[in-house]
């Protein structure tokens, strides 16, 4: 009995002979309905960010190049998971996290009027390249390279944001909700990866990402 990559023959197996589930049948069971939780969650977790934004028309205390260097981050994440086959639910919450990040820096760009044209060379330079990341038609040495090289560029994203808090004193428009889901989205994933069998290096952007997003409301 499979619905969406789930098993639940198992489970379903052992409450039917009035026994609960195993462990090494319940863990995975559980990994796949939180990856899927994740999934939908992630459809709205910068939505309170936006609309802060938005409602305020202001983007005070705000690091541009953070957001940036997050679009970058997603983008180059999702490409290597959809060109590995892993299956939706350990990657899914990566489609709706670039679309809303993509959302973020535009409604960012609007409110920073005027805009800086070295910030217009990043975006073009941005929309040159991604559609070839995204399609996987790059060398796979320089793919696994750039797949490595997105946890530093997931770590320098929190940095700026940080730092920008602590000059400032203060978090500006940063939205305490979405940095909340953050956390929460990241420590769930944690467990999610494990039992996928995930990467070192991938949890371990996790545990980290997780530590430097509680640092922005510090």
């Amino acid at each position: 009995m499979d619905y969406l990559g789930i098993d639940l023959s198992c489970a379903i197996g052992s409450l039917k002979d009035g026994n609960f589930p195993p462990k090494d049948c319940l863990l995975p069971l559980i990994s796949k309905l939180l990856g899927y939780a994740i999934v939908a969650a992630s459809t709205t977790v910068k939505l309170p960010q936006i609309l802060k934004i938005v409602n305020h028309k202001s983007v005070k205390g705000l690091s541009l190049i953070a957001f940036e260097l997050e679009v970058v981050g997603y983008t180059i994440a999702l490409a290597y998971c959809l060109h590995n086959g892993l299956p939706f639910s350990a990657y899914g919450e990566l489609v709706f996290l670039l679309i809303q990040a993509l959302i973020l820096v535009a409604v960012i760009y609007y409110y920073s009027k005027p805009v800086g044209i070295t910030t217009w060379i990043r975006a073009l330079l941005y929309c040159a390249v991604a559609p070839t990341i995204l399609a996987g038609q790059i060398d796979p040495i320089l793919f696994e390279a750039l797949y490595a090289s997105q946890h530093a560029i997931f770590f320098f994203a929190r940095v700026p944001q940080i730092w920008k808090n602590f000059s400032n004193k203060s978090t500006g428009e940063l939205s305490f909700l979405t940095c909340l889901m953050n956390v929460a989205g990241s420590l769930v994933r944690v467990f999610t990866s494990l039992q996928e069998k995930a990467p070192a290096m991938g949890i371990l952007f996790l545990l980290y990402s997780h530590i430097l997003e509680r640092f922005l409301y510090t």
